[in-house]
């Protein structure tokens, strides 16, 4: 029997339905994409969530800080009598003869394989091996290719451990079979992957060495986070510290770019005349100021909104679009999925939203005439989140803001490259915040507390209990927020056990200064 002409038509709808969902995303490929300038749609992640709190966002607007405040805000710190004590003069000279070659494997992005870095010096100093520059993989999120070369100034990193580590920047020939291809294909006799977590130094000396010693060389992978911060010689904490603050540099090219960005902040008649409207806007009389500047480290990427479990006002779509992630990204096991947004922010567990920083910012002192420069790779949300951010910092800067793209053309396509130049600005900074903790804050915490420079450490437990208070009015946030940050803004910390000697130099690797009689 013949179909009837309704019944074929029927059969073709969903076929039909098909291919328009999958031609949709070519013909509106703004709706798919996260920093799409198009409308948003009322069934897009991507909607510009309102204020989640306009009242204090609105007297933050209306409010200014005195000359006194601001004085008091950018004040250097005074000395506070430490000081870097990590001169290699005293140690003990190379070994006359190398146990053999160590070789690790480094994955994580710039600033885990930076501490990865410092860690297999140590090791190779544990083990008097010569240390083959260290392999970064491939950034799974990222997907950034970049060498050690490409990011580091390889010959000053050579040069800085010379009397305590022999580094080489390949194998020779006799052992240039050792490579990350010849340890993908099989299980091989000289490779170590089972190196625990904060292994100890005795582990190395019972584990590694005899490989070291029977084949002239060992590679271990993975390496990240697999050495121990406690029970371990002075003088390996101490070069350790050297490294993480001495011996890597970055390459000049990353430096030179940082110099321009720090120059344009600290004096904004000084532009890119490649960069479109910029030297006009930056030589307005409005923009003369201070010559100071505050980085903000603004992480608020998709995975680690996804991974807080928090809510962030992005309605039911970004709700439906965070869970989708926990589940792609961890199968759901996910800690923080079993308690209440409530119950996150009272215990300071949630990031700060870029809302929620440029309030905790206004509320410090820093005012609407402030350089703020924006540290940060991509922002969840897009142009739309920051807009709070905005209006009450409207003199905020990046990369892209304050160079031309011929400038930036090294950078592209490399997050890791683009992380080292907000690296190198950051620490030319007068001020330096992170919006919620993580690899970056650590490092720049680290460092810039063993060059006695002012950071802001938010405190997140109050911030939520404050930003949960619905009634709250800007006087009393302003005092509480001034009140609880008063001791967190880069005084000295002493490192407690299991606490990484890279954010905690004290008293590792800085000694208390005697005092002038």
């Amino acid at each position: 029997m013949k179909p009837s002409r309704n019944h074929h038509i029927s059969h073709q709808f969903p076929a039909l339905l098909g291919l328009i969902a999958l031609l949709f995303p070519i013909f509106s490929p703004n709706l798919f994409s996260p920093l799409g300038r198009a409308s948003p749609f009322a069934f897009s992640e991507w909607n510009a969530p309102k204020p989640r709190h306009a009242t204090l966002l609105k007297e933050a607007l209306q409010h200014h800080t005195t000359p006194r405040q601001q004085f008091e805000l950018w004040y250097s710190l005074p000395d506070q009598g430490w000081k870097p004590c990590v001169d290699s003069a005293s140690v003990p000279s190379l070994p006359e003869k190398s146990t053999g070659y160590l070789q690790v494997f480094l994955d994580g992005g710039l600033n885990q394989q930076r501490m990865g870095i410092c860690d297999a010096v140590a090791v190779a100093k544990i083990l008097n091996a010569t240390l083959v520059i260290p392999h970064l993989e491939v950034n799974p999120v990222w997907q950034d290719s970049s060498s050690f070369v490409e990011i580091f100034d390889v010959d000053h990193f050579i040069h800085k451990i010379k009397d305590e580590v022999s580094v080489v920047k390949e194998l020779p020939i006799d052992y240039s079979w050792s490579s990350r291809e010849y340890y993908a294909t099989g299980i091989r006799a000289t490779r170590i992957k089972t190196a625990p977590v904060h292994a100890s130094a005795d582990w190395y000396l019972e584990n590694v060495l005899p490989v070291l010693l029977r084949y002239g060389i060992a590679a271990i992978a993975p390496f990240s986070h697999r050495l121990a911060f406690d029970h371990l010689p002075k003088d390996i904490q101490q070069l350790r510290c050297r490294v993480n603050f001495e011996a890597l540099a970055f390459v000049p090219h990353i430096r030179a770019l940082g110099d321009n960005i720090v120059s344009r902040l600290r004096d904004p008649g000084t532009s890119s005349e490649d960069t479109s409207d910029l030297h006009d806007r930056l030589n307005d009389p409005a923009e003369q100021g201070s010559g100071k500047y505050v980085v903000l480290h603004l992480r608020f990427d998709k995975d680690m909104a996804a991974h807080s479990a928090c809510d962030f006002g992005g309605g039911r779509a970004e709700k439906l679009a965070l869970a989708k992630s926990r589940q792609v990204l961890w199968q759901g096991r996910v800690l923080n999925s079993q308690f209440t947004d409530e119950n996150l922010r009272s215990q300071g567990r949630c990031p700060l939203t870029p809302e929620e920083i440029a309030l905790l910012l206004a509320a410090l002192g820093f005012s609407n005439n402030t350089r703020l420069y924006l540290a940060s790779h991509k922002v969840y949300g897009g142009e739309a989140r920051i807009l709070s951010l905005r209006k009450l910092f409207p003199r905020m800067e990046d990369k892209k803001s304050l160079t031309s793209m011929d400038e930036r053309a090294k950078l592209e396509g490399r997050a890791s490259l683009s992380a080292a130049v907000d690296y190198y600005v950051s620490m030319k900074s007068d001020i330096f915040i992170s919006a919620s903790a993580g690899n970056m804050h650590n490092a720049l915490l680290g460092h810039r507390a063993y060059k006695n420079l002012k950071t802001i450490r938010p405190n997140m437990a109050l911030l939520g209990q404050l930003f949960l208070n619905r009634t709250m009015e800007w006087p009393e946030f302003r005092r509480a927020v001034i009140d609880g940050h008063k001791n967190r803004q880069g005084q000295v910390r002493v490192r407690k056990e299991k606490q990484s000697i890279y954010t905690y130099p004290v008293p590792d690797c800085m000694c208390q200064a005697k005092a002038i009689t």
